[in-house]
């Protein structure tokens, strides 16, 4: 069955960041912590279903070179519908939106052991540390 679901940008709360991160076998942070995560990150996105947050996604880094992906998150009854797939695009879109023209940037990750695939996908490759999977526009 198709998920109906959008995807809306930076307006994802502490409360929800924290209820993700637990559902998805993280440890729980305190939310003055991710209140601060949240105000000093680059661009959020959070996929919402039934007005309800099943998914997210941050931009970290110096917004002109570096770039990282954080916190991909679906919560587990939603993952296999795409939610995923359509966050890290629009992450991706959104450097590639504000990414000043003729420049070379780095956009990295850490995926959790057995999601390297999924970002494969979008062109990430491990990075010879095996630490992390990175990505190069140029």
């Amino acid at each position: 069955m198709e998920v109906q679901y959008e995807l809306v940008d930076n307006v994802l709360s502490a409360e929800d960041f924290v209820r993700l991160k637990v559902a998805a076998g993280f440890k729980e942070r305190p939310l003055e912590q991710v209140e601060k995560a949240l105000r000093n990150g680059l661009f959020n996105v959070s996929a919402v279903c039934g007005g309800q947050v099943v998914g997210m996604g941050r931009l970290v880094g110096d917004g002109a070179m570096y770039w990282y992906l954080q916190e991909i998150i679906v919560l587990p009854q939603y993952q296999g519908k795409g939610i995923g797939k359509s966050i890290v695009n629009r992450l991706l879109g959104h450097i590639k939106s504000v990414a000043e023209p003729g420049t070379v940037i780095d956009i990295g990750l850490t995926a959790v052991k057995g999601k390297e695939p999924f970002y494969e996908r979008f062109g990430f490759s491990a990075r010879p540390t095996g630490m992390g999977q990175l990505m190069r526009i140029e």
